[in-house]
């Protein structure tokens, strides 16, 4: 796994910046973002290709950064795979854009851009481009109707969102 989500670091060296159809989400509140988060739905990459049950887990390290840790379920293996990485925001922390590495000193954007302001239970984020892609949310599951308008409002801002891959949560 460490392999796998060290070819995203490598894919991502130096990416930062972000679609010219996305601006990050502004109140952002870290502390209420922060905890497991589960993936919905992604645009394919190799660097989790074919993996079910993902998940991510946000907690606050003691310098402010952001522990990132990644699990996934390579079925075809018949075991889990985990990464750990940190993250730091590119601008205040008020506004949802961070920066997340795996890999030592590269990092890799992380813009959030659809969120649930209420009561934190789902997201839309971003890579530095739109090909990367992940819908995600507090629960295995989405309503339906909700997973199709997060598809849409991805689609509007140039995502290719008839690819998306829909993460088996069982």
């Amino acid at each position: 796994m460490k392999n796998l989500f060290a070819l995203l670091a490598l894919l991502l060296t130096g990416c930062v910046g972000m679609p010219d159809t996305v601006r990050p989400v502004e109140n952002f509140q870290l502390q209420r973002y922060l905890g497991t988060w589960y993936e919905i739905a992604r645009l394919d990459h190799p660097f989790e290709r074919g993996l079910t049950r993902v998940r991510a887990e946000y907690s606050l390290r003691e310098n402010g950064d952001v522990r990132v840790v990644n699990h996934g379920y390579n079925p075809g293996e018949g075991r889990w795979k985990q990464v750990e990485g940190r993250a730091r925001f590119v601008l205040e922390p008020q506004t949802g854009y961070l920066k997340v590495s795996f890999f030592g000193p590269f990092y890799g954007s992380y813009v959030i851009f659809e969120l649930d302001h209420e009561y934190y239970q789902y997201a839309v984020v971003s890579g530095p481009d739109t090909s990367y892609l992940w819908i995600l949310a507090r629960t295995p599951e989405l309503e339906p109707e909700l997973k199709a308008d997060l598809a849409a409002r991805a689609a509007a801002r140039g995502f290719d969102a008839s690819a998306l891959i829909f993460v088996e949560h069982d």
